[in-house]
């Protein structure tokens, strides 16, 4: 149940081991082994104490866009598809640049 609670967008394991305290629930129950109570329980909590889905992908983009507003740096940086924290850019950062563009060689030359 631990590692099922994570399939939920915003809730890792830390979140997921604190919920399933709450709830009283065992952590190693398989979901399908639920039942309707410790369903009913786990759902409450996260309704009331955890903002996920939705919800929390609309703050993280309007946070972002809040920051690409007002054109601090790291709404430049956002801007650009580049790395936002400080990692350098000369190499690696392949993730945020996406694919290398490669070298082209002149045809004919020495």
């Amino acid at each position: 149940m631990e590692i099922g609670l994570t399939r939920i967008f915003g809730i890792g394991r830390p979140t997921s081991k604190k919920i399933l305290a709450e709830a009283a629930v065992n952590p190693n129950i398989r979901v399908n082994d639920l039942n309707n109570e410790d369903i009913a329980k786990i759902r409450g909590i996260i309704d009331r104490d955890i903002k996920v889905e939705g919800d929390l992908r609309k703050e993280v983009t309007t946070s972002i866009k809040r920051l690409t507003d007002i054109g601090c740096y790291r709404g430049i940086r956002h801007k650009s598809g580049l790395p936002v924290r400080g990692q350098r850019t000369k190499t690696n950062a392949r993730t945020r640049r996406g694919p290398s563009k490669g070298v082209v060689k002149k045809k004919g030359g020495k």
